[in-house]
């Protein structure tokens, strides 16, 4: 190496150690927003026409917006644990939804470092308002949000639970709060429907994280908020023939649509007014500045309400919903905002996922990444320096509901599915000419083929709680 060669690596190196160390001494706040089952194509900005959402749209607007950004899986269980975790769908310790079977199988343990963690050792308040699913009073204890890095916790523990919009309790930390609602309950899990509906959860979420910001303005802080719409209830779709629950329709009441489209379209509107009171917030008291907000969702859209998924095309230009390894399933929108140091209006093909939140999350903050983590950081992304973000070569995928099926995604382009056991056959995909995943190009690529093939042979750890099972 040529002694020029050496200075100029020397010095690019002192620069992005400077410009990591600026970003870190800003400390700014987080706030990590995620919808629930929430499609690619549901949000204007993602090419929706129906269902409005000005608040979000006006985000994009403001910030970036990612096109081939990925969650951790097709459910919400694993996906949130790729997310928590920062390993991939065959490392993270929740590989699907377990159930009340097996609820420490759907558990983060003593010795799992979460992204929460971090935050939380590195001098920040850490809050979690909605969702969790990663553990639960009783045998799941070891995942409480607060054995995990958080200080604070409002919300639904176990993801049946989460079901019903309208629970008659809520957990504030590892204690019971009492809601004015009543429920035909279905099990012990607070799961069921409501027959006096008065406190809808997400509302009280809302009020949670802007009592949360508004109380923290003086420290860094990290908020995720994981909210429950547009989840279905299950078990009112199973009783009424319609899950959309939600307190009125909105601007479709007077659409001449099923309940369960009026609803559905109404649920994701009230999303998007969550988050324009958040950011009204943040500019109302001076943190819009400081503070980087980001929203996505956990996996791809439902169907779970019996709404009519032709009318909204919930997917947008990608095939299947959740539950599947096509990219209907497992990408997701996505969107930063930071006024000033995010260029608004812009947009990036980066192709990242939830697993790389851990990497991005400990530049941020200055933190040291923890080992034997599947996550690149997205930083330079954000920032405007595209030269000098790192790429996956592989990002992979999983899932375990009527057999063993694994998915890969090489060098951003090439997807590769298997389905049905371990030696079954690959499909492939040439996303860049193949959006929708609809012509199987492996005949004529074989090496790519032979490459994924490989890979997928070593792509996951074993894990007693998620053996592999072929279909049957």
């Amino acid at each position: 190496m040529s002694r020029n060669m050496f200075l100029r690596i020397g010095l690019a190196i002192m620069l992005l150690t400077l410009a990591g160390s600026a970003i870190a001494a800003e400390r700014p706040n987080i706030i990590w927003i995620m919808a629930d089952d929430l499609g690619y194509g549901e949000l204007g900005c993602y090419g929706q026409r129906i269902i409005q959402t000005p608040n979000i749209d006006r985000m994009a607007r403001e910030g970036m917006r990612f096109t081939r950004f990925y969650a951790g899986a097709t459910v919400c269980a694993p996906s949130r644990s790729v997310l928590r975790t920062g390993q991939h769908h065959g490392h993270t310790r929740v590989r699907g939804n377990a159930g009340a079977g097996n609820p420490r199988a759907q558990a983060l343990r003593a010795e799992d470092v979460t992204v929460a963690r971090l935050f939380h050792d590195a001098g920040y308040r850490t809050a979690l308002v909605g969702k969790w699913g990663l553990g639960d009073v009783g045998p799941a204890e070891s995942g409480l949000p607060r054995r995990q890095g958080f200080d604070v916790f409002f919300g639904y523990l176990n993801q049946r639970h989460a079901h019903n919009h309208f629970p008659d309790f809520l957990w504030r930390d590892e204690q019971r709060v009492a809601l004015p609602n009543t429920i035909v309950p279905d099990g012990k899990d607070g799961a069921g429907y409501a027959t006096k509906a008065v406190a809808y959860a997400d509302d009280l979420f809302a009020e949670e994280c802007l009592k949360f910001v508004g109380e923290n303005r003086e420290r860094p802080f990290f908020l995720y908020w994981s909210m429950v719409v547009p989840h279905a209830n299950n078990e009112r779709t199973r009783a009424l023939k319609d899950g959309a629950e939600v307190p009125d329709y909105g601007p479709y009441a007077g659409k001449d649509w099923p309940a369960a489209d009026r609803g559905h379209a109404a649920m994701i509107t009230r999303l998007d007014g969550y988050v324009g009171r958040l950011l009204d917030q943040l500019r109302s008291s001076g943190l819009d500045s400081r503070t980087l907000v980001i929203f996505t969702s956990d996996n791809g859209p439902h169907n779970e309400s019996h709404h009519t998924l032709a009318r909204f095309r919930p997917s947008g230009p990608l095939r299947g919903i959740k539950r599947s390894l096509t990219g209907g399933g497992i990408r997701v929108p996505m969107i930063a905002r930071w006024p000033g140091r995010i260029a608004a209006g812009s947009t990036s093909a980066h192709v990242a996922y939830f697993g790389d939140w851990m990497a991005t999350a400990a530049e941020l903050v200055g933190a040291r990444m923890p080992e034997h983590r599947d996550s690149i950081s997205f930083v330079p992304t954000l920032l405007g320096r595209p030269n000098e973000q790192a790429d996956h070569e592989f990002l992979y995928w999983e899932f375990h509901e009527g057999g063993f099926r694994q998915a890969a995604l090489y060098q951003g382009r090439w997807k590769g599915i298997r389905e049905g056991r371990p030696g079954a056959s690959l499909v492939l995909y040439d996303l860049d000419s193949d959006i929708g995943e609809k012509t199987d190009v492996a005949a004529e690529h074989p090496d790519v083929v032979a490459r994924i093939d490989a890979y997928l042979k070593t792509a996951r750890s074993d894990s007693p709680d998620w053996p592999v099972r072929a279909s049957k």
